[in-house]
């Protein structure tokens, strides 16, 4: 059974006991809530796997509380003090591995670089000081499907798979973090919750893109992020579709009526649960267009994900 913890001191001393013993215990982050298991043990990553139903090739992202911790299982190349300040907070770098890490392979799907964030939320930095170690956190929810906002949204899908859940309430971000890879020269790997537009005003045009086949980094997957029905684009709802709207317009389920791109991201992934509810396993969810800028472009990459073929 699956246990719920409130973030308070004794709360966050079992999940860190139930971590040190090998369990499964979901957290809440800035930007989704993530299924934590210590980065070093092969028995524990590998249930993360099992429990998400994750592919062995998919690499996670660990978690640390800061960039001395993150230099002792990565390597930081020179001058990447111009990110800094943007830790804690919703960026990840794909590093090289130190060598002698100690970090499982499963961790790094058997790379030579690792995916390290150092996370904002005050709950997820306290967990991280009560356990003492890294922490392996993809998001808490079945493998390509909607990542979870909420605790009950961890339990909708993961309930009866892992140890507990510690209630953070809802995600301030909402979307994953920005993913940058520094293995050689700068490249995007996934828009998140730092806008691309700030990393190149420090370290100017990014190159895009990585191998579905061979992700070097999480969320990189064609397929991700799916409902349950089918995902329209750039469209109003249309009979019996469910629709989300952004900005004016008719939809019942609307990202933001104000057309801001910070509520759109913080309320994406539970109107995506939302409407999923509505349409169901043969139905059609129909989504506005939404700005390619700021925000908009990770949105726009988690929704182009949810909906392609499956």
């Amino acid at each position: 059974m699956t246990r719920l913890l409130a973030p308070d001191a004794d709360g966050l001393d079992e999940a860190a006991r139930l971590l040190r013993d090998g369990g499964l215990v979901a957290f809440p982050s800035e930007t989704v809530y993530g299924l934590g298991g210590d980065a070093r043990n092969d028995r524990a990553v590998a249930r993360i796997y099992e429990a998400k139903g994750r592919p062995s090739f998919n690499p996670l992202i660990v978690h640390l509380p800061d960039a001395e911790a993150v230099a002792r299982f990565a390597v930081l190349p020179a001058g990447w003090e111009r990110l800094g300040h943007l830790w804690p907070g919703p960026m990840t770098l794909v590093l090289p591995v130190r060598p002698g890490s100690g970090l499982s392979p499963l961790v790094t799907a058997g790379l030579d670089s690792v995916a390290v964030r150092v996370p904002a939320h005050p709950v997820t930095r306290a967990l991280l000081r009560a356990f003492g170690g890294p922490l392996a956190g993809p998001s808490a929810n079945p493998s390509g499907r909607i990542s979870p906002t909420r605790a009950d949204h961890v339990l909708d899908g993961l309930s009866g798979r892992i140890e507990a859940v510690v209630d953070g309430g809802p995600c301030a971000v909402g979307v994953e973090s920005t993913i940058l890879g520094l293995v050689g020269a700068p490249r995007l790997l996934r828009p998140g919750g730092v806008p691309v537009e700030e990393l190149e005003a420090i370290l100017g045009p990014l190159p895009t893109g990585g191998d579905a086949a061979q992700p070097s980094a999480p969320g990189q997957l064609v397929s991700h992020y799916a409902p349950r029905g089918r995902v329209r684009l750039n469209t109003r709802a249309a009979g019996d579709e469910v629709g989300i709207g952004f900005g004016a317009g008719p939809e019942g389920l609307n990202l933001s009526p104000s057309a801001d791109l910070v509520e759109a991201a913080a309320n994406l992934f539970h109107m995506l649960r939302a409407a999923d509810d509505h349409a169901g396993a043969g139905g059609t969810i129909a989504v506005a267009p939404i700005p390619e800028t700021g925000l908009g472009r990770a949105i726009n990459d988690r929704l182009r994900r949810a909906a392609a073929p499956r």
